[in-house]
């Protein structure tokens, strides 16, 4: 992974879940992401396809990576539900933050 990959990873960090309070990327909804050139494309999910939070998340990761690296002039966040999420995609840390793990 090159340097501007892990500030575009540290940035959606900063993304949390309103209804969760964990961010996007523990939370396993993050599934890849590509940069080319001045752009970055974004691919995730969301906890069930009936999650009206697609529009939040979107408005969010594009302020957040804008925010921080302002070299990216395009952010693209495009929702997937193949392989569809499960609470296994979840970190260790997102386990625990909810409660799951002591």
């Amino acid at each position: 992974m090159n340097e501007r990959e892990e500030r575009v990873w540290k940035a959606l960090r900063e993304v949390q879940d309103p209804e969760l309070g964990v961010n996007v990327v523990d939370l396993g909804l993050v599934y890849g992401l590509e940069i080319l050139g001045a752009s970055v494309s974004i691919t995730m999910t969301m906890t069930s396809p009936a999650c009206p939070l697609n529009a939040f998340f979107t408005e969010s990761i594009a302020t957040l990576i804008k925010t921080n690296m302002p070299e990216l002039k395009s952010v693209d966040v495009r929702f997937v539900w193949d392989p569809p999420w499960s609470p296994q995609k979840m970190s260790e840390e997102a386990r625990r933050q909810l409660g799951w793990k002591k």
